[in-house]
């Protein structure tokens, strides 16, 4: 099930955020990974700027993906199952919705160059990996030059 996340949900937020990108350990540059991946004061700030929508499962959140509009544009933030439930479809649910509710001329989503199966997954929904990455990392999103250096940007329009 499908449901808009609340501020008393911040806990488990952070837990499957932080299980969830275990993945990257190995894989993204070095000097950008670390535990916990997302403070707890991050997650707090981004739960101020966006809107998170969970998959629940037997009353308890899953999986997470956030929502937050900006400029013209609108953008997928934090795509985190757990790890024993992934591979299940959660993610392509919840990105399925997240669709629905989007009204914007572009849906626009950031993921780490070596990210390879996230790369993949929202390529599989549609998007393309957009050319212009550094210049719509530096317009829409508010993160280091390292990452910037590091990351793709994906977009799909929304008809």
């Amino acid at each position: 099930m499908i449901r808009q996340c609340q501020p008393q949900d911040v806990s488990r937020i952070y837990f499957i955020i932080n299980e969830a990108a275990k993945a990257y350990e190995g894989v993204i540059p070095a000097d950008c990974y670390h535990q916990p991946y997302m403070p707890m004061e991050e997650l707090e700030r981004e739960m101020k700027r966006m809107t998170f929508f969970g998959w629940e499962v037997n009353g308890e959140l899953v999986g997470v993906m956030g929502l937050e509009s900006i400029k013209d544009v609108v953008l997928i933030r934090h795509t985190y199952v757990l790890p024993q439930w992934q591979r299940q479809g959660i993610s392509s649910r919840l990105l399925g919705h997240l669709k629905g509710l989007v009204n914007a001329p572009r849906l626009l989503v950031g993921t780490w160059t070596a990210a390879r199966w996230a790369i993949d997954f929202y390529e599989k929904h549609g998007f393309k990996l957009l050319p212009d990455k550094d210049e719509l990392l530096k317009s829409y999103w508010d993160i280091p030059q390292r990452q910037i250096e590091t990351s793709v940007v994906l977009g799909v329009g929304i008809e």
